[in-house]
């Protein structure tokens, strides 16, 4: 899949992306989106502290860019994802997973956004600067985590980190320009070796502060769940405030070895309920 991997990469394209707006403020009211699926109804809030991912989501809602599109990609105990353009028309067996609008929104990482059960985040590829599909969205899931299964996600965010620092690191600059300009050329071959490089540097790498789940993250994820190990690498911008019941029956459905349901799971519409 080219999204939500660590391992594949996304497509270079930044002209389009949405304009902030000056105005953007916390305490503005919250939007809430509505998805009508062949499951049921799911209610979304859009958080604003990501404006640039929530303007971007009310957008496609309001240009009718989700409607009819597939949950392509679906793992319990993990997340629900949907987005792809390409989902509209696809087949029984189709691959999904590359459609989305040709532009990308750049990377909001907010340190007080977790990946609780019920969180929307944005998909992404593996772009060094975190960038997220236009389009492309998955909802948590998760499963509820002790200690013990803390520590490693702990250890897996971290080396995430690591990767993106050390491929940010001017000591680098040579190795990541070639990456850049392999993504643009869309050689895939190039950007995987060099990708690579940088995995093999990460593992000794530590110029930068290590991330420690805080507290009361934690003391969500030992009782309310969800998915810890992608928290500070994916942008979080919204949760279910209605519907997680539907959310559960969509990651239960079978799936294909690709993560496809079986059955179709389809976004029947997507409409703003409150701005």
């Amino acid at each position: 899949m080219k999204y939500l991997s660590i391992f594949l990469l996304a497509s270079l394209v930044f002209a389009c992306s949405p304009k902030q707006n000056d105005t953007d403020s916390y305490e503005a009211p919250l939007t809430k989106v509505k998805l009508t699926t062949t499951k049921g109804e799911i209610v979304l809030q859009l958080y604003n502290e990501t404006p640039r991912h929530r303007d971007n989501f009310i957008k496609i809602v309001e240009d009718g860019v989700l409607d009819s599109l597939l949950f392509h990609r679906v793992i319990e105990e993990f997340m629900i994802q949907g987005g792809d353009t390409n989902s509209k028309l696809a087949q029984p067996g189709d691959t999904l997973g590359n459609g989305d609008l040709p532009y990308e929104i750049p990377a909001e990482i907010t340190p007080t956004l977790f990946h609780k059960k019920g969180v929307l985040a944005a998909a992404r590829g593996n772009h060094p600067d975190r960038v997220s599909s236009s389009t492309q969205f998955y909802i948590v899931q998760g499963k509820v985590f002790n200690d013990s299964l803390l520590a490693r996600a702990e250890t897996r965010i971290n080396g995430w980190l690591a990767e993106y620092y050390v491929k940010h690191d001017s000591t680098y600059t040579s190795e990541l320009d070639s990456l850049l300009n392999a993504i643009e050329a869309e050689d895939w071959q190039t950007a995987s070796r060099i990708n690579n490089r940088f995995y093999e540097l990460a593992q000794d790498y530590d110029d930068f502060e290590r991330y420690e789940i805080p507290a009361e993250h934690r003391e969500v994820y030992k009782t309310i769940g969800g998915t810890p190990h992608l928290d500070q690498n994916y942008t979080v911008f919204g949760e279910v405030v209605s519907g997680l019941a539907v959310v559960d029956s969509i990651a239960a459905v079978e799936t294909n070895p690709l993560n496809r349901p079986l059955e179709d799971v389809r976004i029947l519409s997507a409409q703003i309920v409150e701005l």
